[in-house]
């Protein structure tokens, strides 16, 4: 838990001076006071994030982690466990959603094995914006109807492996922002158990239909994870433990880099229910996290609104999307860039010779 810590102990609450400054220009460029709504409110917290009064979201990552679920034998998902690494496939010739989105957002992917159930065999991607890191904790948790998901040592490797491939990714291209994003057949009913733990609301209120199971195996899901979560007792006040009893290796990545953002000023544009869950592990071991959070939509995922809320934060749109992938971060990554380029570029009132109220 060292590297953990030592991250953990470098997050520092955001600039509110730096947010006042930006707040005063925004009040000052060429539109009523607070016509922009929220690309405004955005625009202020990227820059207390940064501690810039000019934020530059030139250098734009999103990090998709792949791993299995031993809980997808439980018949909790509409695909089979194949498709984890099928898909990761597919991201790294470019023809997933994610692939399409971030090349519209102008961001780089970067694809990292967390612990897909099989040896990928990964031809060097010839993708100009994708990369793939292999930093497999196991080959898929164990399912947690029968015991925790993962020993605590691999829950510990799984964050510390998330805050070194950001580290790497940092090192070689400053990032400005990072989105976070998944791909894992089962991870939604991780997902769920985690924010029915940190939240304290009911599993079935906080469970949707995945990658769309019929009612039948909806009731079973449910049931799963109710059992689950009696067998494995979390303690909400122990973000490991809730991590190694339920959780999966790519969501124990993305909790790693989220804190990583966190401790290097650097804004994380969370996507779906799967990085909002990691979300919450994180705000868990360190409550300042989520000042560096931006909630790109919300899922189509019930159990996504619930999390948020207990968050405190706010999507900046509903699209009715629960695909994951990063495909939200994506999107969020776009609004983020839009709001800090009217910060930047639009004309003040004095500047345009315009007239004031």
């Amino acid at each position: 838990m060292d590297k953990i810590h030592k991250i953990i102990n470098q997050i520092k609450p955001v600039n509110c001076r730096v947010m006042d400054r930006a707040q005063k220009r925004l009040d000052n460029l060429t539109k009523p006071l607070g016509s922009l709504g929220r690309l405004e409110e955005l625009a202020r917290r990227i820059a207390g994030i940064t501690g810039k009064e000019n934020p530059s979201l030139k250098n734009k990552v999103i990090f998709t982690m792949a791993a299995d679920h031993g809980i997808a034998e439980e018949g909790v998902s509409a695909y089979p466990q194949d498709v984890t690494a099928q898909m990761v496939r597919n991201f790294l010739n470019g023809g997933a959603a994610i692939n399409v989105l971030a090349r519209h957002a102008g961001a780089r992917v970067v694809v990292v094995n967390m612990g897909v159930n099989c040896k990928l065999k990964i031809v060097n991607c010839k993708l100009k914006n994708t990369k793939f890191i292999d930093r497999r904790i196991g080959y898929g948790t164990k399912n947690f109807t029968k015991g925790p998901a993962m020993t605590k040592d691999e829950a510990v490797r799984s964050i510390k492996a998330g805050i070194e491939v950001f580290k790497e990714e940092n090192r070689k291209l400053k990032i400005d922002i990072a989105g976070t994003g998944d791909m894992g057949i089962g991870n939604t009913t991780s997902s769920s158990a985690i924010t029915a733990i940190f939240t304290g609301k009911k599993v079935k209120d906080v469970t949707g239909t995945g990658t769309g199971i019929n009612a039948r195996a909806f009731r079973q899901k449910v049931k799963v994870i109710e059992k689950g979560i009696r067998l494995n007792d979390p303690d909400p006040k122990d973000a490991v433990d809730v991590l190694s009893k339920v959780g999966g290796f790519e969501i124990g990545g993305l909790v790693g880099v989220t804190l990583a953002c966190a401790a290097a000023g650097i804004p994380v544009v969370i996507d779906g229910f799967i990085s909002g869950a990691a979300a919450l592990i994180a705000c868990g071991l360190e409550p300042k996290t989520k000042d560096y959070l931006i909630a790109s939509h919300c899922s189509a995922e019930k159990g996504h609104r619930i999390l948020l809320n207990h968050l405190g934060l706010k999507p900046l749109f509903d699209l009715d999307m629960r695909l994951g992938e990063g495909t939200g971060a994506a999107l969020g990554i776009n609004l983020a860039e839009a709001s800090v380029k009217i910060l930047n570029e639009m004309a003040s009132f004095e500047s345009a010779g315009v007239s004031q109220k």
